[in-house]
């Protein structure tokens, strides 16, 4: 549908395009140069080979076909993670070390996945240890959408607040001209403020679904689901078998592996664009080599081929989101909209601005979800309106790192929702249900955030 409209809206709207220019090696838009143009020739049928057609392109290479690797490699080995045993085992050993503190754990775990987006700009390089936070929360008695909500969605919140998140806050500041990571005194506040809104919401619920399991959105999903989990038991396999032990801790190191890439991405350059294939190809191994060590011999190899099999309608799907900025682009009228939203921000109020981008960026976002890639759109372009109407530059990037994070588990354009997603049996319809709870919350705590900041003249320019 999503690929229609696109379609659709590249024969409505005029093409029109801005001159690229490179300012410190980066290619940026030069917001005096628009132009309308000829409408490129990009005839209908092109829209049903977009999938197709992106994986050829930059983006297609060094993001879709990534992306639909990766998902692949964790579908196998979580397929043999299951197979084995080792998942279950894991799983015991944490509700053992954390005791009837599960209330606990659940705010523990929370906090460190959103503090990885917040503080690093984690966000898609997680999604190889849900299997094992969703396991957790069927094992405590909780649902799929209660173990989404304290790894994905928590990163997803923290990499939205962004106190030193590198890939939006960082480029933002360096296309704006600001200090880098200045102003962080309020979005540490925020930062606060967020996690005990995050924190409310997914303990009310899952005390909710403790208490009454058919309250759960995803009930009947879940059913099979909790079956694989059913027989776990404090008294772990670890403690008894000692090839299991053993596997634990093969898979252990690699899970160790991952984190420290995870928390080297901000401070070694060439792992931001391998770190997604690089944290999967990290899972894959330690997920076989850990269900043959445990003693699953050939079944292993089933079972990732079970895996893999279970995984794979999740690619297609992916293929499809992609071509939507595609589509648009050939068209030739992004830029266009981008023209039209700067005619629209100015003779604004401070305050307004600062709501018009971010809304402006809310709806970038749906075509347009790697927020890097938004930033050299999108601030070479906010900056200068930015300064026209009295917004300050700390205000319009805050505004931007807003709407390009909050919407990330929200739109199905985006790879990461999609793929975690795939990895669940939560349907997108009740995922959307859940979740836009959460954002009738935050999201009105954000433009509180904004009008204090227009206020105080939140700076330093």
């Amino acid at each position: 549908l999503l690929m229609m409209i696109s379609g659709i809206l590249t024969q409505v709207i005029p093409a029109g395009s801005y001159t690229r220019v490179q300012v410190d090696g980066r290619e940026v838009i030069d917001p005096a140069s628009f132009q309308f143009v000829d409408r490129p020739d990009y005839p209908v049928w092109r829209w049903f080979t977009a999938p197709f057609e992106v994986l050829a392109t930059p983006d297609g290479l060094t993001k879709v076909v990534p992306i639909i690797v990766f998902i692949l490699l964790v579908g196998t080995a979580f397929g043999i993670m299951d197979r084995s045993g080792i998942l279950q085992a894991v799983i015991a050993r944490i509700v053992k070390t954390f005791g009837g503190r599960k209330y606990t754990l659940l705010l523990v775990i929370t906090f460190v996945f959103m503090a990885l987006g917040a503080f690093f700009g984690i966000f898609e390089e997680v999604i190889p240890l849900v299997p094992l936070v969703l396991g957790l929360a069927y094992y405590l008695g909780w649902d799929s959408l209660t173990g989404l909500g304290m790894s994905v969605l928590a990163t997803n919140v923290g990499f939205s607040t962004a106190v030193f998140n590198p890939f939006t806050l960082g480029i933002a500041h360096q296309l704006s001209g600001l200090p880098l990571y200045s102003g962080a005194g309020p979005r540490v506040i925020l930062f606060i403020v967020v996690y005990a809104i995050l924190a409310l919401f997914i303990t009310q619920y899952a005390k909710k679904i403790e208490k009454k399991p058919e309250a759960s959105l995803v009930y009947e999903e879940d059913k099979a689901e909790k079956t694989k989990f059913s027989n776990f038991n404090v008294d772990d396999t670890m403690s008894t078998d000692p090839k299991m032990k053993n596997a634990a801790i093969f898979l252990g190191v690699f899970f160790a592996l991952i984190l420290l890439v995870l928390v080297a991405i901000p401070f070694v350059e060439i792992l931001r664009d391998i770190a997604l294939p690089l944290t999967g190809l990290l899972f894959v191994i330690g997920g076989i080599g850990a269900g043959l060590i445990s003693g699953a011999g050939k079944s292993a190899w089933r079972a990732a081929w079970d895996g893999f099999l279970g995984i794979l309608p999740a690619a297609p799907l992916l293929m499809l989101a992609a071509s939507v900025k595609y589509i648009i682009t050939c068209g030739g009228i992004l830029d266009t909209v981008l023209h039209w939203a700067n005619n629209g921000l100015q003779g604004t109020s401070p305050f307004s601005a600062a709501l018009m981008i971010y809304g402006l960026t809310l709806v970038l976002e749906l075509f347009i979800t790697s927020g890097s890639a938004k930033a050299f759109l999108l601030i070479p372009i906010i900056m200068p309106l930015a300064d026209l109407v009295g917004v300050t530059r700390q205000i319009a990037v805050s505004a931007y790192t807003f709407g390009d994070g909050f919407s990330n588990m929200v739109y199905p354009t985006n790879a990461a929702l999609l793929i975690t997603l795939s990895l669940t049996v939560i349907p997108y319809p009740k995922w959307l249900r859940w979740i836009l709870k959460l954002w009738v919350m935050i999201i009105p705590v954000t433009i509180v955030f904004l009008a204090i900041a227009v206020a105080m003249n939140y700076g330093p320019f």
